[in-house]
């Protein structure tokens, strides 16, 4: 079975890319750990920087565009019908879905940009752009921008330690974690304190 490095070694720009997509739809190998290897495969002069950065932000633009176009297929009416029937679950009441999506409207592109460069929020933040309905050009330039800049930071931080790359892993990867853990734990905190709005008024 062939571990990532011989990925990115055999397959070059190619491999960097596949690894990068499959890491947005199923992340079972961190972009913290991609981007500094491929950013060190560029510095023994293998691949280069450029080339690795574009590799590594197209594969990962293609992994994100899936989550936006279910949650755009999915559409905000039947988004508000399941939390009508399953608030509890949704942790949202469709007139706070409804709040929340002009929220959205007015400021998505700031969030889709920096969301790209949050662990764990990267993948996630597709997911209401697409519900809100974020016209695609705009969803695609803002997070663009953003995941050049992450794919960048990652392979340029590669590019310098060389042999040390795993460090950036070492840093980040507690971020990831810790992240996760706390949206965990605010949805489990929002399961059992929701209230459905029409009991709330009474």
């Amino acid at each position: 079975m062939l571990g990532i490095s011989d990925i990115v070694s055999e397959m070059g720009y190619i491999g960097i890319a596949l690894l990068m997509f499959l890491e947005n739809i199923f992340p079972p190998i961190p972009s913290e750990i991609i981007m500094p290897l491929a950013g060190f495969t560029a510095a023994r002069g293998e691949l280069s920087l450029v080339g690795v950065i574009l590799a590594g932000s197209a594969g990962s633009l293609l992994g994100v565009l899936p989550w936006y176009v279910v949650a755009r297929w999915l559409g905000e009416e039947r988004l508000k019908a399941w939390a009508d029937r399953h608030g509890r679950w949704l942790t949202v009441s469709s007139g706070e879905i409804d709040k929340a999506l002009e929220w959205f409207d007015r400021h998505g592109g700031k969030m889709v940009f920096f969301g790209r460069l949050v662990p764990t929020i990267r993948t996630l933040i597709s997911v209401p752009a697409g519900f809100a309905c974020m016209n695609l050009p705009r969803f695609l330039i803002y997070s663009t921008a953003g995941t050049l800049i992450w794919s960048g930071l990652l392979a340029w931080a590669g590019y310098l330690l060389q042999d040390h790359y795993q460090k950036v892993a070492d840093y980040i990867s507690p971020l990831a974690t810790a992240i996760l853990v706390i949206i965990v734990l605010a949805y489990l905190y929002r399961v059992v304190t929701y209230r459905p709005a029409d009991r709330a008024s009474r």
